[in-house]
């Protein structure tokens, strides 16, 4: 079987190598099973509701009570519930061109679906996850400018500022150490380690004398971490981040995952990255309607840079420093923030609409993918080989070079070796 070399959709190149079938929702037992039969609206539409109970029923959003608990009368029957199209309203806020374009895009994801019949459970499940919250901001009037009180309401924002309330007091130890990395492949390296692991990182061998210590000690931290690890391409990270900083920096994306503490290790490597010298801007690709409930918008990136500038410096001396050196960033230019709504849709990366993949094609030396939502769209979410090479699935593809930091949620992945394959099936038995 050959494989395809152009996306029918976009004419952007493709994974070079066959494209397998997608992950369902079929199979009582699997984590997909559970979210869309269950979990999404006995959980998480119910925490919603929970978070929201007093807005919810309140007169303004009697309209939008009732297509909430419709969007959750049809997941309580998702087996036999079949999809629609996303509706848009009439006096939606946005540009008229920003509307159109997202419209044709929700047709073209869920045509072949509806036209086939499927159900919430028999469609891709990353098609079903994405769309359910996309008809969550369709019930609630996200974008009805005709209501003061449902327009661009977030109904997850609770949820997040607990998340950056909480982030506070373990970010407080990591950004010590984050501004005292070395301007080293080394230093890059841990800068990564600590987007990909966050609090898990072991810190208690961790130089008193961060500044004067021999790089030694440093890998020595990195190797610490190694033990979770499935497929690790640092060198290569390294030495394509050293190239940047000795051509005086270059231009970084980090396709941004969750709010709360997630983000702000997402801040610390951006920080990193623009003091060492590896970067001259990065740019932030966050998603543009609430989504997944703690993915990062803009204005939650703002908030937090705004929370940590406001931090007491007697109590949170490090946390209050970092956020005022991500401000100026901010202010200078050095960091930029993209919503686009393509972070929101499942389509896999190699359907990324032209405009967007031919800014990052031009302006992008190096894309850093976060989470396990991401990385799932990089590999369209399917059935691959799990020793199938990372550069063949996604390298081939993607319009710059790219660095997925992922911790395996889903049961789908790519690049690891057989016997990395046979230990972490050992470890899940």
């Amino acid at each position: 079987m050959r494989a395809a070399t152009t996306c029918p959709k976009t004419g952007n190149p493709l994974p070079s190598l066959p494209i397998p079938e997608p992950l369902l929702s079929l199979t009582p037992g699997t984590w997909a099973y559970d979210t869309m039969s269950r979990r999404i609206n006995e959980e998480i539409l119910q925490r919603t509701y929970e978070e929201n109970e007093e807005k919810f029923n309140s007169p303004p959003f009697a309209k939008a009570l009732e297509r909430f608990n419709q969007l959750r009368s049809e997941l309580s029957d998702a087996a036999n519930t079949k999809l629609r199209h996303v509706q848009f309203d009439s006096t939606d806020g946005r540009p008229a061109a920003d509307v159109e374009r997202e419209k044709e895009e929700w047709k073209s994801i869920m045509q072949p679906y509806i036209e086939n019949g499927d159900t919430w459970l028999s469609a891709p499940w990353l098609v079903a996850e994405f769309y359910a919250y996309r008809r969550l901001m369709e019930a609630l009037g996200y974008y009805d400018k005709s209501n003061t009180d449902t327009y661009l309401y977030d109904p997850f924002l609770v949820a997040k500022r607990a998340g950056l309330m909480s982030s506070v007091n373990s970010a407080e130890n990591m950004l010590a150490k984050v501004v005292s990395l070395p301007n080293t492949k080394e230093g890059v390296a841990l800068a990564a380690a600590f987007a990909l692991w966050g609090n898990k990182m072991d810190l208690s061998i961790w130089p008193a004398d961060a500044e004067n210590s021999s790089l030694d000690v440093f890998a020595k931290i990195l190797h610490a971490a190694d033990d979770n690890l499935l497929h690790d391409d640092t060198d290569i990270l390294t030495d394509r981040c050293e190239v940047l900083r000795e051509n005086g920096g270059g231009k970084i994306d980090i396709i941004v995952d969750n709010a709360g503490f997630e983000l702000v290790t997402d801040l610390a490597l951006a920080d990193h990255l623009v003091a060492s010298g590896v970067a001259d801007v990065v740019t932030f690709q966050l998603k543009g309607h609430p989504t997944f409930v703690s993915d990062a918008l803009e204005k939650d990136l703002l908030e937090t840079v705004a929370h940590y500038s406001s931090l007491s410096p007697d109590e949170y001396p490090n946390a209050h420093a970092a956020g005022k050196r991500w401000q100026k960033y901010l202010d200078d230019g050095k960091w930029v923030c993209n919503e686009d709504n393509f972070w929101c849709q499942p389509s896999a990366m190699w359907e990324m609409p032209n405009p967007l993949r031919a800014d990052m094609a031009e302006r992008c030396d190096l894309a850093f993918v976060k989470g396990d939502a991401n990385y799932r769209r990089l590999i369209g979410d399917r059935y691959w080989d799990y020793t199938a090479p990372f550069q063949d699935v996604v390298g081939c593809y993607f319009p710059c070079p790219v660095c997925s930091l992922r911790t395996l949620k889903a049961e789908v992945g790519v690049g690891m070796s057989a016997d990395q394959v046979e230990r972490a099936k050992g470890l899940d038995a």
